[in-house]
């Protein structure tokens, strides 16, 4: 497969950390440069290694530097000219699947020939980077955020589905996550569902062969990792987990590479009998200045249709309700952040070819609604959620948070229009009655939110194409939004 990787930073060296550059290099020399077809040589004094870094950003913000390497230890991390070695979060194995979701027959063990490492970077460091790679850190005031989603290249044998990954026209994440790094976020926001090929591409099929496959480390970098790698550098993420990150499907590289929270036996997703545990994971706050912050869930393992009583999902999911409640008393602007929408719409065609309209996730709102009719705690004022594949917003005459989706960003789009004013009456949500809307459907790209008030209550959304070209723009105050173009064409 072809590589979109573009060339890591280069190493600099200042007077605080010269002193240690010969003790590092002496680490380095001892780790080893192993490299994959996946993955680039970078070169710190003279050494190879294939340590690929990034941020991610966990419980009250904390930044959790991470690195992926083929060598046998973990790196050096430096922050503001210490050295601190990093701890192994999970060592290289090869590891039992469970029979895909997408095809049983078509199910192999997930290997992860890479060692998995981390160190929290302490608050208030000035500079970090890992073998001359700088680490982007968080900023106190978060102006500019990248939102992407659903960034995979499609491969599911169950759906006859075969997006060409080969083909950067057909599966464009790599362009996409270029053009937004190209933005200088100061932070980055992925809304779930990073790995999609799951099943082999089929003789003869040009426009994937060659792709790894299944829910090992060689689909997990072609699919997020190389074609990600721009945007990886360019700031810090915080990541909402989709049902493609679920237990069933890979959950595993999920743990592994990119949740925040630490590695434990049973939370792993390595056996079904543990999936109660691994499958959910409690809400947690990233603050992003001026007494705003961001609330991330995880909906990983909620269901299409109504969640039975008694189902363990409704017991989760109620907690995570009162949860989120919790956590929104402890800013005045609160930014919901999670996989599946909850008052968005998603649309299909019935027998005859006429457009119908669907609802938000059953699944959630039939656990929430028995705890609030507004379906979310009164001090939510936005969320960002993926799934659907297009973009859209949703805002509400009733109390009800606005509703932005951002499921566009290199995975095979929807094509089945939404329409540029709704039918009378429709709603993704009992009692929700709809303001605004706006959508657009079979564009790839992303989206960006600016802060235009000192109060945090007023953003600028902007909606950009794969090529960087702005397409949409809107303006969010308070729960509420408002978009200049009703249906991107």
């Amino acid at each position: 497969m072809k590589s979109f990787m573009p060339k890591l930073v280069s190493v600099q060296v200042n007077v605080a950390s010269r002193a240690l550059m010969l003790p590092l290099a002496m680490s380095l020399t001892l780790m080893g440069c192993g490299s994959t077809p996946q993955t680039s040589a970078h070169t710190v004094l003279g050494i190879s290694t294939d340590v690929a870094a990034f941020v991610i950003l966990g419980e009250k913000g904390q930044p959790i530097a991470r690195a992926l390497t083929h060598a046998d230890q973990c790196p050096v991390l430096l922050v503001d000219g210490q050295a601190l070695p990093m701890d192994v979060r999970a060592k290289p194995e090869t590891v039992a699947q469970r029979p895909t979701i997408s095809d049983p027959s078509e199910s192999k063990p997930s290997a992860f020939p890479i060692l998995t490492c981390e160190k929290v970077i302490p608050k208030g460091a000035l500079s970090a980077s890992i073998n001359g790679q700088a680490l982007p850190l968080p900023k106190t005031l978060v102006n500019r955020i990248v939102v992407i989603g659903d960034t995979g290249c499609r491969m599911k044998k169950s759906d006859h589905a075969y997006q060409a990954c080969n083909d950067p026209e057909q599966y464009p994440f790599a362009q996409v996550a270029a053009q937004a790094a190209a933005q200088h976020p100061d932070l980055v926001i992925h809304v779930g569902d990073l790995l999609y090929r799951e099943t082999a591409c089929p003789e003869g099929n040009a426009g994937c062969t060659g792709s790894p496959w299944g829910y090992g480390w060689d689909a997990w970098d072609a699919d997020f990792f190389t074609p990600g790698r721009a945007l990886l550098q360019a700031a810090p993420w915080a990541m909402a987990r989709g049902n493609h990150e679920s237990c069933a499907r890979a959950g595993q590289g999920w743990w592994r590479f990119v949740d925040p929270r630490p590695l434990q036996v049973g939370r792993d997703c390595n056996l079904a009998a543990h999936d109660d545990v691994g499958d959910y994971s409690d809400p947690y706050a990233v603050p992003i200045g001026g007494n705003a912050q961001l609330i991330m869930l995880d909906t990983a393992n909620t269901a299409g249709k109504p969640v039975p009583a008694g189902d363990i999902r409704e017991t989760k999911y109620r907690d995570m309700y009162h949860q989120m409640e919790t956590l929104s008393q402890d800013a005045a602007y609160n930014i919901g952040v999670n996989h599946h929408p909850i008052l968005g719409f998603t649309a299909k065609k019935d027998k005859q070819g006429n457009v119908m309209l669907l609802p938000g996730n059953q699944g959630l709102q039939s656990v929430l609604s028995a705890i609030n009719p507004l379906l979310l705690p009164p001090r939510i004022n936005a969320m960002l959620s993926g799934h659907v594949h297009l973009w859209q917003e949703v805002s509400f005459s009733t109390p009800h948070p606005t509703q932005f989706i951002a499921g566009f960003s290199g995975t095979e789009e929807d094509v089945v229009p939404l329409p540029e004013t709704l039918p009378v009456g429709a709603t993704p949500a009992v009692g929700a009655v709809v303001d605004h809307f706006s959508s657009w459907v079979s564009g790839f790209g992303f989206m960006t939110m600016e802060r235009t008030s000192t109060d945090n209550n007023q953003w600028l959304v902007k909606v950009w194409d794969r090529h960087g070209k702005q397409v949409n723009t809107c303006h969010i105050d308070g729960k509420n939004s408002v978009c200049d173009v009703a249906r991107v064409k």
